[in-house]
């Protein structure tokens, strides 16, 4: 573990890798010496922050083990590590875990070198420098966020070292005091990112899928929303930048497409990748992007492609929907519901789901093709071992950044305030308003709007202390015969209640990092 930072950033900033992630593709290695001289290197060198975005161990997979711990989902299939973490009984030594905790070290490393170069970079524009810096800026925060959150504690910090101090690259990175430290660097990062950027707008095809403006506002706005648990006051700060959101970056919700179902349906469309409504995503590809669309298909994927069957909604999602809300038919795939599948219309039926149910938000690329003929499908990898489509995997979008300006209006009590973003997103989907919303308003569209998405169930529900929803043990439904879409169906009981604690809010760290660390870095508290 020692010098870390240093180390990892000449194996990983400087290597090849086959999944691209902007459309500008690093090609060839410059070298340390002229890595930020000239505009070609610094592009090549840039490109090479966005490379991890793909990775199985963070979005394409692993990262979501963690939020699977919700009780929106279950483990579609026996997996030991998934099992443990959804129990809250693992070590930090799983796979998914550690696997993550590195790659996401790693992109963190890589931006702090780029920042570092950048300041001397010789032979470029200073549009390009600034853009440059903002997307280093960017990334830094963004991987050191999901580190913060998912491994912080308000009595334990994660470790962090800023290539600005002047130990950088001499020292084994300090685990900061507290979460709270490091969420203060990281919105300071986020600030710094917002004022270079650029506007989404700007860019070019070839360069969709970098950071820009709305989205260091936005990451802004959810490490204020995170670090309110422990400091009421950042609830303050969130509105006027959801406004700038909206006004200053021109993000808005996708409407007009003709019926409430459709105005839904359609954020999960690849024509749609680029819409007013993103804010951030893992750019996508036939032959790149994130496996997580594959990852959620069936098992086997009815014999023509293969799914993999993991993270399965549960019953008690499925009945938090309004009886007249479309997002619930949108959302999940219920037996009997119609869907197309490489060019042909079926009615979903299940041998393997645990639960009855399946994700439906990622189908669309498996709409295409012709005859159920896989290989006649354009929009998916054909690779079934790199199930990956050309819709982008949303990671942050509008909605869930109108949720929380109404979250931060209600908290500082301004609910009927919070009445206009919350309905926003519940007018697009046609659904009745809300004079004055409370917290359980804002905690059921929240869940509705956002379900089984990356935006992490498991995390709303520790900040709000939810801990009895944690527990509660979780529901299906077991079809009499598993062939026919039609069939019967008992409920069932398809995972036991857990024991979670607010002791155990963020995850425990991989004991192999603390033993290679001499004793310097500590386990999380409560585990």
């Amino acid at each position: 573990m020692k010098r870390i930072y240093s180390i990892v950033a000449l194996l990983v900033l400087f290597s090849s890798c086959s999944k691209n992630w902007v459309d500008t593709k690093p090609n060839g290695n410059p070298s340390t010496a002229n890595l930020w001289d000239g505009e070609t290197n610094v592009e090549k060198g840039i490109n090479g922050l966005y490379v991890s975005m793909a990775y199985e161990n963070t979005w394409g997979r692993n990262l979501f083990w963690m939020q699977n711990a919700s009780d929106d989902l279950i483990v579609g299939r026996p997996k030991a590590d998934g099992e443990n973490i959804k129990n809250f009984v693992c070590t930090g030594h799983e796979g998914y875990m550690a696997g993550a905790w590195n790659d996401l070290y790693a992109t963190l490393t890589k931006a702090n070198e780029a920042i570092g170069g950048l300041q001397n970079a010789k032979n470029i524009s200073s549009d390009l420098k600034n853009r440059s810096l903002g997307e280093a800026y960017f990334m830094r925060g963004f991987a050191h966020f999901w580190i913060a959150y998912l491994w912080g504690h308000k009595d334990q910090g994660v470790p962090y070292d800023g290539v600005e101090n002047a130990e950088y690259g001499k020292r084994i990175p300090p685990q900061l005091k507290s979460v709270t430290d490091n969420y203060t660097q990281i919105a300071s990062d986020m600030q710094k990112a917002a004022d270079l950027l650029p506007l989404f707008g700007t860019y070019g095809p070839a360069d969709q899928g970098r950071a820009h403006k709305a989205a260091a506002l936005g990451y802004l706005v959810k490490v204020y929303a995170y670090w309110a648990q422990y400091d009421a006051g950042k609830w303050a700060l969130i509105p006027d930048l959801c406004d700038r959101i909206k006004n200053e970056c021109g993000r808005a919700l996708i409407t007009g497409q003709g019926s409430w179902d459709a105005n839904y349906r359609a954020v999960f469309k690849i024509a749609n990748n680029w819409s007013t409504e993103y804010i951030w995503s893992v750019n996508s590809g036939t032959l790149g992007g994130s496996e997580f669309m594959g990852v959620v298909l069936e098992n086997t994927g009815w014999g023509l492609y293969n799914g993999w069957g993991y993270f399965q909604p549960t019953e008690e999602l499925y009945d938090e929907y309004e009886a007249n809300d479309p997002r619930r038919a949108a959302t999940i795939l219920n037996f009997g519901d119609q869907f197309t599948y490489f060019g042909q219309s079926r009615n979903y039926y299940s041998t393997n789901s645990l639960s009855g149910f399946q994700i439906n938000k990622y189908m669309e690329p498996y709409s295409y093709g012709s005859n159920g003929d896989a290989g006649t499908n354009p929009n998916i990898n054909q690779n079934g071992d790199y199930p990956t489509t050309s819709l982008n995997l949303p990671l942050m979008r509008y909605a869930e950044i109108l949720l929380f300006k109404a979250e931060a209006l209600i908290m500082q009590g301004k609910n009927a305030d919070a009445a206009a973003p919350l309905n926003e997103v519940r007018a697009r989907v046609g659904l009745a308003p809300i004079a004055a919303p409370t917290m359980a308003d804002l905690k059921h569209e929240r869940r509705c709007e956002l379900a089984c998405e990356w935006t992490d169930r498991c995390m709303d529900l520790k900040r709000w202390g939810d801990v009895a929803v944690i527990n509660a043990p979780l529901h299906g439904r077991s079809h009499k015969v598993k062939t026919d879409p039609f069939s019967a169906y008992d409920p069932v009981q398809v995972w036991p209640a857990r024991s979670y604690s607010p002791a155990k809010i963020a995850w425990p760290i991989n004991p192999d990092v603390i033993s290679s660390s001499n004793g310097v870095y500590k386990q999380t508290p409560g585990w």
